[in-house]
């Protein structure tokens, strides 16, 4: 997209209107990457004639003035923000600056992740937390005690050694993602406040005028300086740090000291690496030099420290333009809307388009074909269009959205049930789309796993009408299979055929699926909110395929972490002709045993007696994070389940113990703060030996 030239009023009045926004109403109306090149810019032009500096230009001060709800609180130590940089040229000059400073050829720093949240002052006094303040300008700022006290990670009352009359101990109150995700799925089924993201659910929660509703957000917060302390301190910033998380106050695990230019580079691309697994959002590190006599020495800019910068990773969130918005079905008939988008950078990597998720979403975000909206793509997160902005809507070049009442796959009617965000197309398997990705999971590795069967090879077994249902895979021959006409990947489509060679792996690998343990069946069947996890649940519970499809909801309802909703999917999914018929293809019954696919369902490896002896970790929930070097994580979770534990994707409270490989991310963070017991790759294989168990 072209840059727009402002002139400089215009620009110095833009960026006030931005960091109003942004600071003081909770309600950005741009991104930050947008806001930090507009800044640049600014910049650009002030050190080109300083003459034309205006006195309420945003590079006179930092962020915004206080709320008058708010009582006002003047800093004693200013509280200011940090100078920001984009680039490796920008990282060597900094440290150059610094080497040239200290007249050292290495400098050792302190580095931490920048954490995205709101940053705040704790004062303590004889132990006790007496206030609690934002950053406001970076002298005065708002008073949040009672709001400060709600959130559990700070402490009330210091504890450890040493603890001293006074502390102002600064830091970033912060949503986790976990925590994030949960409020804006509440919000949205109940109607009420979904946040664009982690950054402003935190602003907004903290700064309620009503301590009762920050009490029911999930804040939380991290230390990452001191801004006064009655007490001798050490002289280096890390070990000031220390000392705080001595008192109590928590601050971040990847905080580290590092040395020279390739320590702040490979801080920086370690940090990098981990943002994906993280369990909350950071846009950058914070690099500070170590030794506080040095800091001292170099002190202050106007407004940002000489001895510290924050390096911004690429942008999370970008805007861009919404050309068109598709509707794609899904294996259970969900209709999702997805919006094709003028590609764009953000995240790592280009993106054209994200998800809308449904139909309420859309009405939500006031959402317009034509419209230029805020992308978000974190990590790994599907990417989503967070926001719509606004006041670039050009009204004759937008147009509305217009959900359809008919499948755009099959024609069938769209249904909604009462009390469901999703929308569903009613044709069932009749609908090509359903039926594609009904059998995209069934072959799926963690279902019946059989190798080979891509989209492009199933999108045309289902077109050309040789597989009508799940049942089917089973009667393809090699010929069927090699006969298959698909496109040869280029941008021209050339049709060719499969290919005898293909054909014959597809085969043996359909074959070799033959035998199945009873989960993994219960998992392809496909049953509507049924997964891995429940469907271990029920094939140790029931023990036969049988016994599963007679059992009732009330029977259902007894197992674990099945509730009415699950038990009634999965009671109504075998009380279906169709799957029935479907089930009666696939599986031998003594009826008619000379007319299925004939597979043959192992008990499940926990459907044995469960005794101390033979299911050893029942009871135990572990959790797998990091790469292991000797087994992928499925294979780790099998041995696992196979010994009666239970493995889940998040850390609590109840879990067992948290089983780390290399470069493990937010989960062995969140154990370490909970106390769980964290297992090293050699003592999962020490575990798995005790219990007879081999790594091979």
């Amino acid at each position: 997209m072209s840059e727009k030239n402002y002139s400089y009023k215009d620009l110095v009045a833009l960026l006030n209107r931005y960091a109003k926004a942004y600071y003081v109403d909770d309600d950005p109306i741009v991104t930050d990457s947008e806001y930090d090149r507009l800044y640049r810019q600014l910049e650009i032009m002030e050190q080109a004639d300083p003459t034309i500096i205006s006195p309420d230009s945003p590079t006179r001060r930092v962020g915004g003035q206080a709320l008058s709800a708010f009582a006002s609180v003047t800093h004693r130590v200013p509280l200011l923000s940090l100078g920001d940089i984009f680039s490796v040229s920008e990282l060597n000059d900094f440290n150059e600056r610094i080497c040239d400073f200290t007249h050292e050829e290495k400098v050792e720093y302190c580095a931490e992740p920048k954490l995205d949240g709101l940053a705040v002052s704790l004062i303590y006094e004889n132990g006790l937390l007496v206030k609690a303040a934002t950053r406001g300008d970076g002298r005065v700022g708002e008073d949040i005690t009672e709001n400060a006290k709600t959130i559990k990670a700070i402490p009330l009352r210091l504890s450890g050694e040493n603890v001293p009359s006074y502390l102002d101990v600064r830091g970033e109150v912060f949503m986790p993602r976990d925590g994030f995700e949960k409020w804006n799925e509440r919000a949205r089924q109940n109607g009420g406040k979904v946040f664009a993201n982690p950054r402003n659910a935190a602003a907004g929660s903290l700064r309620q005028l009503d301590s009762k509703i920050t009490a029911k957000r999930p804040l939380t917060f991290n230390a990452y300086y001191i801004g006064e302390c009655s007490n001798e301190l050490p002289d280096t910033q890390y070990d000031r740090l220390m000392s705080v998380k001595g008192w109590g106050i928590p601050v971040n695990p990847l905080i580290k000291k590092v040395y020279g230019i390739k320590g702040l580079s490979d801080f920086y691309n370690d940090i990098l690496q981990k943002r994906p697994g993280l369990n909350y959002d950071i846009d950058g590190v914070v690099l500070k030099v170590n030794s506080i006599p040095v800091q001292e020495d170099m002190g202050f800019t106007a407004r940002t420290p000489r001895w510290a910068i924050a390096y911004k990773f690429p942008p999370e969130e970008e805007i861009t333009r919404l050309l068109d918005v598709e509707f794609q079905v899904g294996r259970t008939g969900a209709v999702t809307p997805v919006a094709r988008l003028d590609p764009v950078y953000v995240g790592g990597a280009t993106v054209s388009n994200a998800t809308l998720h449904n139909e309420d979403e859309i009405r939500r975000l006031n959402l317009m074909i034509g419209d230029y909206v805020i992308v978000r793509r974190a990590g790994d997160v599907i990417p989503q269009v967070a926001g719509v902005v606004l006041e670039r809507r050009e009204k004759d070049k937008v147009k509305p959205i217009v959900f359809p009442t008919e499948c755009p796959e099959c024609g069938s009617l769209i249904e909604r049930v009462k009390g469901e965000a999703v929308a569903r197309c009613s044709g069932g398997l009749v609908c090509p789309a359903q039926l594609r990705e009904s059998v995209l999971h069934f072959v799926s590795r963690n279902a019946m796993d059989i190798e080979g069967f891509g989209d492009r090879i199933v999108e045309q077994l289902v077109l050309s009408g040789k597989v009508k249902s799940i049942a089917d895979l089973y009667s393809l021959g090699e010929n069927d299979l090699a006969s298959l006409v698909l496109d040869d990947g280029s941008p021209e489509r050339k049709p060719r055929l499969l290919g005898m060679i293909t054909a014959k792996k597809l085969k043996a690998a359909i074959e070799k699926s033959r035998t199945i343990a009873l989960n993994r069946f219960i998992y392809a069947l496909g049953i509507r909110e049924v997964g891995e996890s429940t469907a271990l649940t029920l094939a140790t519970h029931f023990e036969t395929l049988n016994d599963i499809m007679r059992a009732s909801v009330e029977d259902l309802m007894k197992l674990p972490d099945i509730g009415v909703v699950v038990a009634n999917h999965i009671y109504d999914f075998f009380k279906e002709p169709h799957n029935l018929d479907i089930i009666e293809r696939l599986v031998p019954s003594a009826d008619i045993p000379l007319f299925s696919a004939g597979l043959t369902l192992l008990p499940c490896a926990q459907a044995s007696v469960q005794t101390a002896q033979s299911m050893p970790l029942m009871g135990q929930t572990y959790v797998l994070t990091g790469t292991l070097s000797i087994m992928d994580r499925n294979k780790a979770k099998n041995l696992l389940q196979s010994l009666g534990a239970k493995v889940s994707g998040s850390v609590s409270k109840k879990t067992y113990a948290v089983i780390a490989g290399a470069d493990p991310g937010s989960k062995l963070v969140k154990a370490q703060e909970l106390g769980v017991k964290v297992m090293t790759e050699d003592d999962f294989i020490a575990l798995l030996k005790e219990h007879g168990l081999s790594e091979a």
